[in-house]
């Protein structure tokens, strides 16, 4: 792929992937101050703001270096994220729910961004011509977005600490086995980055851990394009 290529690539990924780590952190901060957690909203989390958010190696770097890779046929995966939003669970009214509805906020807004962009994909595309001049970019766009979306939330699913599944497990654990839980996260970082070195060996093991967001991909795409197609 030419360089005007790989622009066009990351043109169309990358203002998706940014909608998607900032929702994901935005809906991190409004359910910690639903849950009586005020801290994110006092240090300017609670925000739509993208540069707020921002990680230098996590939501520039990487992922750029991710787009690019794929653009040009490279095995690196698209990988990134956004500041973790600052939380104070001891100001949560009730422990065990707010640990679990603010840590499952995260993916549940990537899932649901992610199937209203399905719904969108499939409202341009069952339009008669090309309406505004640029409905197959937009289309591209959007399926990225989906794609990223459920990515994102199935990643994040993962119980592995300092994931947000591993605090959604951790609600349900004794005292302890969540203490022996609590052991993994001295290794996480180590096993995180063990599947993504694998995978760029060949090895596919982060691929088949986000099988399920390739799955969730097409079947909300094309239940929206049916659905859509029967009632127009």
């Amino acid at each position: 792929m030419d360089l005007a290529g790989v622009i066009y690539f990351v043109a169309q990924c990358l203002p998706g992937f940014l909608l998607a780590v900032v929702i994901h952190e935005a809906a991190h901060a409004a359910a910690a101050l639903y849950f009586g957690d005020k801290t994110a909203q006092r240090m300017g989390r609670l925000t739509l703001n993208p540069i707020v958010h921002a990680d230098v190696l996590g939501t520039l770097i990487l992922p750029m270096v991710g787009i690019v890779a794929a653009a040009t046929g490279a095995m690196f995966p698209i990988i990134g994220w956004a500041k973790p939003v600052p939380i104070e669970t001891r100001n949560f009214r009730n422990y065990k729910q707010g640990l679990f509805w603010v840590s499952f906020a995260g993916p549940l807004s990537n899932l649901i961004l992610g199937t209203f962009c399905a719904f969108l994909l499939a409202l341009v595309a069952v339009q008669q011509g090309d309406l505004w001049g640029f409905q197959k970019i937009f289309l591209g766009m959007l399926q990225y977005s989906i794609f990223i979306n459920f990515i994102l939330a199935i990643f994040n699913l993962i119980p592995l600490p300092p994931l947000d599944g591993s605090n959604m497990l951790s609600v349900f654990l004794s005292h302890h086995a969540l203490m022996k839980y609590r052991q993994l996260a001295d290794y996480s970082s180590l096993i995180l980055w063990g599947i993504l070195g694998l995978s760029m060996m060949g090895i596919p093991i982060l691929q088949t851990l986000l099988a399920p967001a390739h799955y969730l991909s097409r079947v909300s795409i094309n239940f929206f394009l049916l659905l859509l197609t029967y009632l127009s």
